[in-house]
């Protein structure tokens, strides 16, 4: 379970140096094979799976009938656009150009930690993300109504 959030900088080619507190862990339990993809509900973010979590994730969403319009544009955004990666031998992961270029990531990104994956998100996206509180009101769920935070 990954859990916080790292400030990196990429370097010119658009790489990631993988932090070095996960460095063994993605090593040991992601045997280095990750795959980069959409966030599916935020555009200023990526997500990195692992293969294990990614091919589970991949075969929900292909369960979904292509018939609604909503389903295809799912598909195509984490499907259609998902990478396999792995780091060099500097632990750096190259960032695709089509990937950085539609979530504006440049210089300063954010990884962070929910779990079984991480959000890669451009500094300044997060940083107003963060500032921005859920109305949450009467539509919360009643999943959200149980937390005990």
């Amino acid at each position: 379970m990954f859990y916080g959030e790292t400030a990196i900088n990429l370097d010119a080619k658009g790489r990631l140096a993988i932090p070095v507190k996960y460095r063994e862990a993605l090593a040991v339990a992601w045997k280095n094979t990750f795959v980069l993809t959409y966030n599916a509900y935020e555009n200023n973010s990526l997500w990195l799976y692992s293969q294990e979590q990614w091919e589970k994730v991949r075969d929900e969403v292909m369960k979904l009938s292509t018939w609604d319009p909503a389903h295809r544009a799912l598909q195509r955004r984490l499907v259609g656009s998902a990478y396999h990666i792995e780091p060099d031998k500097g632990s750096r992961l190259l960032l695709p150009k089509t990937l950085r270029e539609v979530t504006g990531l440049e210089k300063k990104v954010v990884m962070v930690g929910l779990g079984d994956k991480f959000e890669i998100w451009d500094e300044q996206a997060l940083i107003a993300d963060r500032h921005q509180i859920p109305e949450i009101g009467e539509n919360v769920s009643d999943a959200v109504k149980q937390l005990v935070l």
